[in-house]
């Protein structure tokens, strides 16, 4: 398999510079539709029928979305090869009504999406980013900490002097997830006529409700129906004397995503024998639930309008046994082994930095619990489609057994029949404000999945 990837440098400034666009899944859309439709792709709709090479995508709510370059044999008669990540991160969601006034301060009351280690999130620049719909409609974009003169966002904590009694706290219990609340305000309102000295200081909700009103047309009332994330401040960095690893927020999956989406696109002007198509979907940190997440029906009405659109009749059972031909990398990430925490990692199967990505026969914890477990034949085929491609990849396991576990999207694919196998780029620091990657793995990666959608 003779095909010329890009180099590793040229790669990773294209993702390092993804990364700092794409800090909710909102925005990963947006970007990935647009180096979609730069390259050629159009949306499904603008097609009444699909022929050999045409490039096409299908969204939906502007978070998940499926692209594919149409290959020479019909879906319905070889299914199709699919690269699937996802696009949400860990973070903090701002509740339906987010704005309280305590002890003189303006706060965002916040909500946990996904698992988190609570006390990361603590004296962090933060930013806020996000949609509110009006009633009529319309929407605004809020995008408010990460542009030069932004001012940042934060989440307290006792000093250390004063801290006693939280030393002798576990680590969840000494800061209470209610208490994950930001700072968004502190100026004071002015005192009433009838305010005495030791009346507590009266915040300025109302100046922040002022505000919120002059600079984006919203009034409180708007936050209700509004989609606003706490993400951390800053972007994307070198790490190290060598500048080998990235340090981010959202590796964990747009590392593995934009891998995809770049391979396709890379390979979108050679048409395949069997279609090649990438997933970049939202939810997979809280279950893939909702109408965007791996558990909805999105997957399979985007199969059914492609299958539709090569089939004069096209009828369920085609979109069934076109699923059910189907294979996939499940493009997710894994964890690679971190010397201070030994105790951990399997041994012979942990995962390490600058190997590759990682392939993974079965996720879930000490049962395998929620695993689709990869059968032998289908892991035979990737060793063989690593090795035509060069590609540099590990085997391993998450850790231990009786240590924790995890889960990827691979589960809901596989209940089709297709054959499923995770592969993806190993991470220090999962699921922290700030991840670490290595360059070489995330280049890896991305010719790994080239390899695969490549493949005969």
């Amino acid at each position: 398999m003779k095909f010329k990837y890009k180099s590793m440098s040229e790669y990773c400034a294209e993702y390092t510079r993804y990364l700092g666009i794409a800090k909710t899944e909102r925005r990963s859309y947006a970007e990935s539709v647009r180096l979609l439709e730069k390259r050629g792709f159009k949306d499904i709709s603008r097609f009444k029928t699909l022929k050999p090479g045409d490039k096409v995508y299908r969204g939906y709510e502007g978070r998940t979305v499926m692209a594919a370059v149409i290959g020479r044999k019909k879906i319905s008669e070889a299914g199709l090869k699919i690269v699937g990540g996802h696009t949400d991160a860990p973070r903090l969601d701002l509740k339906p009504r987010p704005l309280y006034e305590k002890g003189g301060y303006v706060y965002f009351d916040c909500h946990i999406y996904g698992g988190i280690k609570k006390y990361q999130w603590l004296v962090l620049p933060l930013a806020l980013y996000g949609t509110v719909v009006r009633k009529d409609g319309t929407k605004v974009d809020i995008a408010v900490g990460d542009a030069p003169g932004d001012p940042v966002f934060m989440i307290s904590d006792i000093l250390p002097h004063l801290g006693k009694d939280q030393a002798k706290m576990t680590r969840d219990e000494f800061f209470p997830a209610e208490d994950l609340d930001v700072v968004a305000w502190t100026t004071y309102a002015k005192p009433g006529k009838d305010a005495k000295p030791d009346d507590e200081p009266k915040a300025g909700k109302s100046d922040l409700v002022a505000y919120l009103k002059k600079t984006y047309k919203i009034d409180e009332e708007d936050l209700l129906s509004a989609e606003l994330e706490i993400v951390p401040a800053g972007m994307p960095r070198e790490v190290g004397f060598d500048r080998a690893l990235i340090a981010g927020y959202g590796h964990d999956d747009r590392v593995c995503s934009f891998a995809g989406l770049q391979a396709l696109i890379d390979a979108s002007d050679n048409i395949p024998d069997v279609t090649a198509s990438i997933l970049m979907c939202d939810k997979e940190e809280v279950g893939s639930m909702g109408s965007t997440g791996m558990q909805s029906s999105f997957f399979e009405n985007t199969v059914a309008e492609m299958v539709e659109r090569q089939e004069k009749n096209a009828r369920d059972i085609l979109v069934r046994r076109a699923l059910e031909l189907s294979s996939m990398l499940s493009a997710d990430v894994s964890a690679a082994s971190d010397p201070h925490f030994p105790d951990v990692d399997s041994t012979g199967n942990r995962a390490r930095f600058h190997a590759g990505p990682v392939a993974s026969k079965y996720t879930g914890g000490t049962t395998k619990g929620g695993a689709s477990d990869c059968g032998p034949e289908f892991i035979a085929q990737i060793r063989r489609i690593m090795e035509e491609g060069d590609v540099t990849w590990q085997m391993c396991e998450l850790g231990k057994m009786e240590k924790g576990g995890g889960g990827t999207i691979s589960q809901y694919m596989a209940r089709f029949g297709m054959k499923v196998l995770d592969m993806g780029t190993p991470l220090l620091n999962m699921h922290a404000p700030w991840e670490l990657a290595s360059k070489f793995d995330c280049w890896q990666t991305y010719r790994a999945y080239s390899a695969y959608l490549r493949s005969k």
